[in-house]
């Protein structure tokens, strides 16, 4: 079982920059790929952004690539989403998730078995 807590979303002008982060209770992080989706009210769940266990291969949705970067650090067993050149269409709550490493980078929400509870991030224009 993992537990993942998202912390770091706030209000932010367009333009600006924030970074979110995901902690996972779990001495197997490295064992997971870590995804970030987000979901804006009366939208659906939409894939961010995703990375594999060693960090080592990345995929990212159109919208974000150049302003968004992915990483994670497994000694501290934490996932991080720098967000740069924010726009108010990135106005969402942020989710993060995670699935076994075997079964690969996916940009399904259907495919991530664990969830943490969200954090807001709003983009004043």
């Amino acid at each position: 079982q993992v537990q993942l807590v998202e912390s770091g979303g706030g209000l932010v002008q367009a333009g600006g920059s924030l970074r979110i982060s995901c902690a996972a209770s779990t001495g197997t992080f490295g064992w997971y790929v870590m995804a970030w989706f987000r979901q804006a009210p009366g939208k659906e769940r939409e894939f961010v952004s995703a990375i594999s266990w060693s960090g080592g291969s990345t995929k990212y949705t159109d919208s974000v690539k150049g302003r968004f970067t992915i990483s994670r650090d497994n000694t501290r067993n934490t996932m991080y989403l720098q967000m740069n050149s924010l726009k108010p269409e990135d106005t969402a709550a942020y989710y993060c998730a995670a699935r076994h490493n075997s079964l690969g980078i996916a940009s399904d929400p259907t495919d991530y078995n664990y969830w943490g509870q969200g954090t807001q991030v709003t983009v004043s224009s």
